[in-house]
């Protein structure tokens, strides 16, 4: 962000929430669109303690902030404590973004549509396909249901077997599976919606199964993982979790603003010094 910009009172604040939130590349990917388009807004990063995400969100209608992105581990409580919830926000009981619509707080989650689009770039088609999502957390079940949505066959694996099922329902005849034993050569494309491989842990699938006609999708970023390493060493097509976090953020950027932003600006922010 230019060093001479001023911030007023007219200035309109959007930040996201999270614990912790001191990493998030966010900020800088979502200030230097505004500085790009000329807007006079600004971004920020709030700690917010867990337990306490609701009561911040509640707090945007108060202090008049346009809205905010949510991040670990406020996603439901941020849902809980909207007025209202976008028809994806509702069916994963989660929101990542919170827009302030004239004081009522809407609740949207991007994450399902930015994983779509961070595909597309890749041009992956998933439609009519065997996809894996490894993992049943927050990100995991944005992206099943977002698979499930535009017609993927997918099968979650995750280590606790109700979660597994949890996740694996919000896809239209979704499978659940445990790790053991998982064919992982069986899928055409392969998600690790985990955060193993954030500080270099071994990949959470038997990379010495996948073959070279299987795409690999690491949602973690911004590092270059293990799992991304050995998938790209043995001939696969891979991409790490860069594309999804900009296009999520670009989502909300639209949601708040009613401005699409420029991609390639918010990708170079991103990615500055990865």
């Amino acid at each position: 962000m230019n060093g001479d910009r001023t911030i007023t009172g007219a200035t309109r604040v959007v930040g996201i929430i999270g614990d912790p939130v001191r990493h998030s590349r966010s900020p800088a990917m979502h200030n230097a669109a505004f500085e790009t388009l000329g807007l006079d807004w600004v971004y920020v990063a709030f700690p917010v303690a867990r337990g306490d995400g609701a009561a911040a969100v509640r707090a945007v209608a108060s202090l008049g902030l346009a809205g905010l992105n949510v991040t670990m581990p406020h996603k439901a409580d941020a849902a809980a404590a909207c007025d209202d919830l976008a028809p994806e926000a509702a069916a994963l009981a989660a929101a990542n973004t919170v827009v302030n619509v004239d004081g009522a707080l809407v609740g949207h989650s991007t994450d399902g549509d930015g994983f779509l689009r961070a595909l597309q770039d890749e041009g992956v088609e998933v439609a009519g396909r065997h996809v894996l999502v490894v993992g049943a957390g927050g990100a995991a079940r944005a992206i099943t249901h977002a698979l499930g949505r535009v017609g993927g066959d997918v099968t979650v694996a995750a280590r606790r077997p109700d979660a597994a099922r949890s996740a694996a329902s919000l896809a239209p005849d979704g499978v659940a599976a445990g790790f053991d034993g998982i064919a992982v050569e069986g899928f055409d494309v392969i998600v690790n919606a985990t955060p193993l491989g954030m500080e270099g842990e071994a990949p959470p699938i038997d990379v010495a199964k996948l073959h070279a006609d299987q795409f690999v999708y690491d949602a973690v970023y911004p590092v270059e993982t293990p799992l991304l390493r050995e998938a790209r060493a043995r001939g696969l097509r891979a991409a790490g979790g860069l594309g999804m976090l900009v296009h999520q953020g670009a989502l909300s950027f639209s949601l708040w603003t009613g401005v699409t932003p420029p991609l390639d600006v918010m990708r170079a922010a991103a990615s500055a010094d990865v």
